[in-house]
């Protein structure tokens, strides 16, 4: 599969099989990650691997909108290990950790499994089940395994409604 296959037909999924995740996928998924491009190459990250049941439970207790994550085989935690600003004013640790969620969530699709980035957690009761300490960023949360659903794709902005050439408010398309 190409990536822009995987980007186009990759969807959120919120119910997921029993089916465990082999341990081989799991690992190109953290590989995909690993490679990722970071600010400096500075790979300042670290990502929490939950498989035990009752720890999925405890977290999607505290993910409001997430409690779907307790039913997924492995929930992952994405998280950024040095706060700070790029030059460009950009929360460093926000942009790496995206990035890299991005291309574990690109692989997992290509690899047959689902995914759901989670941006909604309640940080303080995540760092206390997981031992986070308190410098670390949770950046995302995103549940792993093969799902059990196949939701329709939902509506894109036209091209024309988000891109601008050569200056903000020009016209989206170039007159040839």
């Amino acid at each position: 599969m190409g990536v822009f296959k995987a980007i186009q037909e990759r969807r959120s999924i919120r119910r997921y099989s029993s089916r465990p995740v082999e341990e081989e996928k799991l690992q190109k998924v953290l590989e995909a990650a690993r490679l990722a491009p970071s600010a400096r190459n500075s790979q300042l990250w670290k990502f929490i691997v939950v498989r035990d049941e009752g720890t999925r439970k405890q977290l999607a207790e505290a993910a409001p909108r997430g409690q779907f994550i307790k039913d997924a085989p492995v929930v992952i935690v994405a998280c950024g290990l040095s706060p700070g600003f790029m030059s460009c004013g950009q929360a460093r640790h926000t942009v790496d950790v995206s990035i890299a969620v991005s291309f574990m969530i690109l692989e997992a699709y290509e690899l047959g499994l689902g995914t759901c980035w989670l941006g909604c957690h309640d940080p303080v009761r995540f760092r206390k089940i997981l031992g986070i300490p308190d410098d670390v960023e949770i950046v995302a949360v995103t549940p792993l395994g093969y799902p059990d659903e196949t939701p329709a794709p939902k509506p894109r902005k036209a091209l024309d409604e988000i891109v601008c050439y050569e200056r903000w408010g020009q016209p989206s398309t170039i007159e040839q």
